[in-house]
């Protein structure tokens, strides 16, 4: 395949993964603004949903860049293997601060859990679920991800090194 339809598979995914993170974290800014144990697991599960289109739109992304890398010979340039490096951080990043809290917060919400070594009926805790909604960490992730990715986008259209 041509480098062009590389780029363009590459920008695809970027447009779907933005896609899916974006609704995931609208999603995680809304449960901050409601204490309702229905609504926020309705906002957890749209999340989850939405990560599906996520996850699709990073393999597109992957796949993309990286043939288009090869293709257009840029494994040989430092801001190549940075905007990798950098993408794994946060990836790394995300998940661990992520995923065990949004687990918590679902079990405080009263869903059932996706660790099947938890309680699997659980009951709504109330001052949990307050605490967990009130907390700042959808701040910390949106901070991570955006400051990662204008590194990422810095290092692809400038390509300092």
């Amino acid at each position: 395949m041509d480098y062009g339809w590389w780029v363009f598979l590459h920008i695809l995914g970027a447009f779907a993964f933005a896609f899916g993170h974006g609704a995931s974290g609208l999603a995680a800014f809304r449960i901050r603004a409601t204490r309702d144990p229905a609504q926020v697991r309705m906002l957890l599960d749209l999340s989850s949903m939405a990560l599906g289109v996520t996850y699709v739109g990073l393999l597109l992304l992957l796949v993309g860049g990286i043939a288009a890398g090869l293709a257009g010979d840029h494994f040989s340039s430092g801001w190549i293997w940075a905007a990798l490096g950098i993408l794994v951080l946060i990836i790394v990043a995300m998940y661990a601060m992520a995923t065990p809290f949004y687990g918590q917060m679902r079990v405080a919400a009263g869903a059932r859990p996706k660790n099947p070594k938890v309680d699997p009926n659980p009951v709504v805790d109330q001052t949990a679920l307050d605490a967990l909604a009130s907390s700042n960490r959808p701040a910390v992730l949106l901070a991570i991800g955006t400051i990662g990715f204008v590194l990422i986008l810095w290092l692809m259209v400038i390509k300092p090194f």
